[in-house]
């Protein structure tokens, strides 16, 4: 799960990066809105943390851009003003949440997750598909009740297709997802065909019925046996 942090003060950024980092996110910054617009524009996030407050800027109008334009935002509202307008005005806008500065860190790790679990799951705390089980609080994967042992980086990215099944999920948009940012521009992909082919092979030895399949030249699927 990929999160975009923007957020100003450098002190609280690093803090709120350096703790979503060791809860297994994928984080990205920007300090200002100009970096935050031309992020949000290039790139998806499963969620925006977005301070209201910017030195050139304010985050309740990108928020509003990012609504006219059909760009999923999954955003948390983070201000430093605990005013019931912005309050207001953010969920009107298109916010999923707000939370109000000062925070504690374990509440913001507890919305993000509530969040994830609306957008992404459906609001149940596990994932399931075919005989396949995923509980992401405790990055648990099983088979047929089964526990299926993962690397970190196969783990993130069996968790990305099981949240998007179905869906053709092009090689470079797995890559951003699981990498962060910028990772387009590596000369090749090799690295995440080394890693599906794994996952592939274990997913397969395990007896599972989700099969992440192929699609030439485009990406990858996962999808049900007919």
């Amino acid at each position: 799960m990929k999160i975009l942090i923007v957020e100003d003060e450098p002190s609280l950024r690093e803090v709120i990066r350096t703790y979503l980092e060791k809860e297994r996110y994928v984080v990205e910054v920007a300090p200002d809105y100009r970096t935050a617009r031309q992020k949000a524009a290039d790139y998806d996030y499963d969620c925006i943390l977005l301070d209201v407050m910017l030195p050139d800027g304010n985050g309740l109008e990108l928020l509003e851009e990012l609504q006219r334009e059909g760009k999923p935002s999954n955003v948390i509202v983070i201000s430093a003003r605990d005013a019931l307008e912005d309050k207001v005005t953010g969920l009107e806008r298109g916010a999923d949440d707000y939370l109000a500065k000062p925070f504690h860190l374990a509440e913001l790790g507890a919305r993000i997750r509530s969040l994830i679990r609306r957008n992404h799951q459906q609001g149940h705390y596990e994932i399931r598909i075919g005989n396949l089980t995923i509980v992401p609080s405790r990055f648990e994967v099983r088979i047929d009740d089964q526990p299926l042992d993962l690397n970190r980086k196969e783990y993130d990215i069996l968790h990305y297709f099981a949240t998007r099944p179905g869906h053709l999920i092009p090689k470079t948009s797995l890559a951003e997802a699981v990498w962060g940012d910028h990772i387009d521009q590596a000369d090749n992909f090799d690295f995440i065909y080394a890693q599906v082919k794994n996952l592939r092979k274990k997913l397969k030895e395990a007896g599972a019925t989700p099969e992440i399949k192929a699609v030439y030249g485009l990406g990858y699927k996962m999808v049900l046996p007919d």
